[in-house]
């Protein structure tokens, strides 16, 4: 696939692939092809949606990193990347658990407000 593929598939642009590549993100750099421009296989495709997916639940860039250095050392890492998965689950649920205590806020207010409007 080119650059240009993946970023419809991924949803993220060149830019942003190229960035994910020159800072270590991609477990291995994408083929070249004769002109020199990026090939990507399915299962660059696949680490990338992992890496937004990480991204979008709030994992630094260095915690990405980490997560794909390990991953290119190889079976040896299965602990490690497990230990640093579920370090990143639990921040995920601590923020959940936030934004559950801030909907119910707003959910409040927004009957305060129907209470003084009349509307239930």
């Amino acid at each position: 696939m080119t650059i240009a593929q993946v970023a419809e598939r991924t949803g993220l642009t060149a830019h942003t692939l190229r960035y994910y590549e020159r800072a270590g993100l991609l477990r291995e750099p994408p083929d070249r092809g004769g002109n020199g421009h990026r090939r990507y296989t399915e299962r660059d495709a696949d680490w990338i949606r992992l890496l937004t997916r990480l991204r979008a639940t709030g994992m630094s860039i260095a915690g990405m990193r980490r997560y794909a250095e390990l991953a290119r050392r190889g079976e040896d890492t299965y602990a490690a990347r497990k230990e640093l998965l579920e370090a990143h689950r639990a921040e995920v649920l601590g923020k959940i658990e936030q934004l559950k205590d801030d909907l119910a806020l707003v959910e409040y207010k927004i009957n305060v407000y129907d209470k003084l409007m009349g509307d239930s």
